[in-house]
């Protein structure tokens, strides 16, 4: 049955106390569409907005945004259970992402001049192509959303959001706060909508391009139909980062930036460490140390204090983690920490450590979004990086060694991932490009790069002057 025929509704539930926040009616087939041409309209004015008064408009988003840090926060925290601290660090990326892109993309965005091979002149010129679709997933509900949509706005383009339905407060607060900074109404529009009526958006003919943050299985749908109707995509999809302890490593330093990797934001990233690959000369001493730095993370009501990891974001999820750890149980794997389902209310599981991972086991293999570690033993350094690559996917890693140098040079020339941190962990920066290769997807966010993946390079020649 269609929603023309029947609306539906669903309820948010926070996944702390399990107690419903409030209930959505999905738009109909109808209110869809017009919300697509009321934004492509909006997007046919805003095109033609001078790019200093768009970048004064991004720098307003990024300072209302700290206006109502507090307020967002919270929410955040409600809908999808991230520590309270780490909604506000939250904010305060997304803040910073404003601010570069009000600067850089002037000269991002900014006419180019070329001498042609007959002597005459070309100009490229970066025009915004219309609207921009983006399907959003819950785990990031600000950052998700302020990575591609002020990157398009600034580039002159109209933006749709489909948000994760668990999220869908923070997606209307966020278009509440653009709004409130002096974005035009209608120009980034959340839609409310099923996956049938997803596939209707890309479909529309007023939509130019469509991103996707989300599993692999997603992307490879989201492309496949976009491609259908000969439209680009930007996908950033699921990863199982690797993050190598070479011998020469600080074995402490490693442990314990191994352990902020693996619990960060719950454990829901995608960029989050999943995979320790250490070699065989340091991996009891780094085991050792590393299971005593995850035995800490105490798992509580995500607003307190002590708590160091909230719950996982919904119930289903955390099912479907656990069986992926039991699966890999039954396959070979060894639990040393966690690993049981918590007997209490809320979507809780454990700081968790899997050894005697091997390829077949889902903890080698796929993606785990959750708190649970597989640690790998690798005969030397070289076997580390084999089995880094012996992955189908590329988002993130890491390296530990001493030894900076070789650290950098492995990540240019040999680690087959997207971004690489040395003797660290982190997320995302403003000014360095985000995204990743082979099932992680393609095209680029950040560091300027955004902002030029869907415009439209345009070329234009101008003659030599006949004297």
């Amino acid at each position: 049955m269609s929603t023309t025929d029947k609306q539906k509704n669903f309820t948010t539930i926070n996944p702390t106390s399990e107690k419903e926040l409030k209930t959505y009616t999905y738009m109909t087939d109808e209110e869809a569409e017009n919300a697509v041409k009321k934004c492509h309209k909006a997007y046919l004015k805003w095109r033609h907005t001078p790019i200093k008064d768009r970048a004064k408009i991004i720098k307003a988003i990024g300072q209302e945004l700290i206006s109502q840090k507090d307020k967002f926060a919270t929410l955040m925290t409600d809908e999808m259970g991230k520590l309270l601290r780490q909604s506000h660090q939250e904010i305060e990326l997304c803040a910073g992402i404003c601010d570069f892109t009000a600067t850089e993309g002037l000269t991002i965005l900014k006419d180019e001049e070329r001498e042609l091979a007959d002597g005459g002149k070309g100009i490229i010129t970066y025009s915004p192509i219309g609207v921009i679709y983006g399907i959003q997933p819950w785990n990031f509900p600000a950052y998700q959303v302020i990575r591609y949509s002020i990157a398009n706005l600034m580039a002159g383009n109209g933006v749709l959001l489909k948000h994760a339905k668990n999220v869908t407060g923070s997606a209307l607060l966020l278009k509440e706060i653009y709004e409130t900074a002096g974005l035009p109404k209608d120009l980034f529009t959340v839609l409310i909508i099923d996956h049938d009526q997803s596939d209707r958006i890309i479909e529309n003919e007023l939509v130019r391009g469509v991103t996707l943050t989300g599993s692999s299985e997603a992307g490879k749908i989201i492309a496949k139909k976009a491609g259908s109707v000969l439209k680009k995509t930007v996908l950033e999809l699921g990863s199982n980062d690797a993050y190598m302890v070479l011998e020469d490593a600080d074995i402490a330093m490693a442990a314990k930036t191994c352990v902020q990797g693996r619990v960060y934001n719950n454990g829901e990233t995608c960029v989050s460490a999943k995979r320790f690959i250490v070699t065989e000369k340091v991996y009891d001493a780094f085991k050792a140390v590393f299971v005593e730095g995850m035995k800490t993370i105490v798992t509580g009501d995500p607003k307190e204090k002590s708590s160091k990891m909230g719950p996982l974001a919904r119930k289903d999820l955390r099912e479907k983690l656990h069986d992926q750890v039991e699966k890999s149980v039954q396959k070979g794997a060894t639990i040393i920490l966690g690993g049981k389902i918590p007997n209490e209310k809320g979507y809780f599981y454990p700081a968790t450590i899997l050894d005697n991972v091997k390829p077949g086991q889902p903890a080698y293999d796929d993606e785990l979004f959750g708190p649970v570690a597989s640690l790998i033993k690798a005969k030397d350094d070289e076997d580390a990086m084999r089995i880094a690559n012996d992955s189908r996917f590329g988002l993130g890693g890491g390296i530990f060694s001493k030894d900076q140098k070789k650290a950098i040079e492995l990540a240019q020339n040999h680690f087959d991932t997207g971004m690489v941190n040395i003797n660290s962990f982190g997320l995302a920066r403003p000014n360095m490009p985000f995204g990743g290769i082979k099932n992680s997807g393609y095209g680029r966010e950040h560091g300027g790069f955004g902002i030029r993946e869907f415009v439209n390079a345009k070329s234009i020649f101008i003659p030599k002057k006949n004297k």
